[in-house]
């Protein structure tokens, strides 16, 4: 049994805890102590652990961690963010002038609508044609309502 002991001793401290680790954790989830499905997800970390904003920093501390390239991380990181605020902040927060555009040429080649599908929250042009058809309303008539505020 000493033989086996001074092995485990002899070897580097972080093999020897990640050899220890490997043997004491199956054998924790076989053993019932804990339920393994803990082993391989933690719910309430993985799901509400981060919040989306902080999405681009961690895959950047992934791939830091599993040896990948951060400098390739930073730089779409830092396009990223140069895009949203020149697209989005900067003219409607800050009232500047809109530097970026959707090129004409695009437009052309890929329109934003395609076969009847429209923009979120409207129905295609043909169901609005269709209601506009009938009074406004689909196959019901609820009435004219009232105004809130007003008796």
């Amino acid at each position: 049994m000493s033989d086996i002991g001074d092995w485990f001793r002899s070897i580097p401290a972080i093999t020897r805890y990640w050899f220890a680790a490997t043997v004491a954790v199956p054998l924790v989830g076989k053993l019932g102590l804990i339920s393994p499905a803990y082993f391989f997800l933690w719910p309430e970390a993985f799901l509400y652990r981060f919040q989306a904003c902080y999405l681009p920093w961690v895959i950047l501390g992934f791939n830091y961690i599993i040896g990948g390239s951060v400098i390739n991380e930073l730089i779409g990181n830092l396009v990223g963010h140069l895009y949203f605020f020149l697209m989005f902040r900067y003219p409607m927060d800050l009232g500047g002038r809109n530097f970026l555009s959707t090129p004409q040429f695009l437009y052309r080649w890929l329109p934003s609508r395609r076969g009847g599908v429209s923009g979120f929250g409207v129905p295609p042009a043909s169901m609005r044609r269709a209601a506009d058809q009938n009074g406004g309303g689909g196959r019901h008539n609820w009435g004219q309502g009232f105004r809130l505020g007003h008796q």
